[in-house]
């Protein structure tokens, strides 16, 4: 009966120590492994402190996204251009005229001073003179006081349509600007007209 008491004593003993051998063999092979895996290349040490201590990295600034016009953009713009540059060419190549001793605006006359107030609404930025002309027949002050009431008959039409008055100014020139420099009546029947000349456009 001793001699089994003696034998599990020793037991006893023995397995705590074993025990402790074999924890202080795993821990040596973990610091083992650590210590090559951080001498491996490309390999960064592992950090002592712990996952709370960690940074994260620097994250990247956001890429500056800039706006630019695509090809639709920039058509439907010249498109515009094209267009406004084509009306005003007929705005001011288009005269209105007048018969023989007359600032009476005829029918064709206000059919042409209608379009003229299109223009003027839809480009509400422009702004004009409208000259008044006579032909070469009567003396220069008459022609003068003709071509200022062509003018003026011109610009009360276009008031009446909705265009402001302050856009719109009257000068007479009477017979000294000839579009036609003929001494007959298809010259004549040229020169008899309101002419408008773009001010300012925006």
């Amino acid at each position: 009966m001793t001699k089994k008491i003696l034998i599990v004593s020793a037991l006893l003993l023995v397995i705590p120590g074993l025990l402790l051998f074999a924890s202080c063999g795993k821990k040596s092979i973990k610091a083992d492994i650590g210590e090559v895996r951080d001498k491996l290349p490309g390999q960064k040490p592992a950090s002592s402190g712990s996952a709370s201590s960690m940074q994260e990295p620097a994250s990247k600034p956001a890429p500056v996204i800039q706006s630019f016009k695509g090809p639709a953009g920039y058509a439907a713009e010249e498109i515009m251009a094209r267009e406004k540059s084509e009306a005003t060419q007929t705005f001011v190549n288009e005269d209105v005229r007048f018969d023989f001793d007359s600032a009476v605006l005829n029918n064709k006359a206000m059919e042409i001073l209608k379009k003229k107030a299109a223009y003027l609404e839809k480009y509400s930025g422009v702004s004009a003179a409208i000259e008044g002309h006579c032909d070469e027949r009567g003396t220069n002050e008459y022609n003068l006081a003709l071509g200022e009431r062509r003018a003026e008959s011109t610009k009360e039409f276009l008031n009446n349509l909705g265009i402001a008055a302050s856009r719109l100014k009257t000068i007479s020139y009477g017979e000294e600007k000839p579009l036609d420099t003929g001494h007959d009546q298809e010259a004549w029947s040229k020169n008899r007209r309101a002419h408008f000349v773009i001010i300012t456009s925006s």
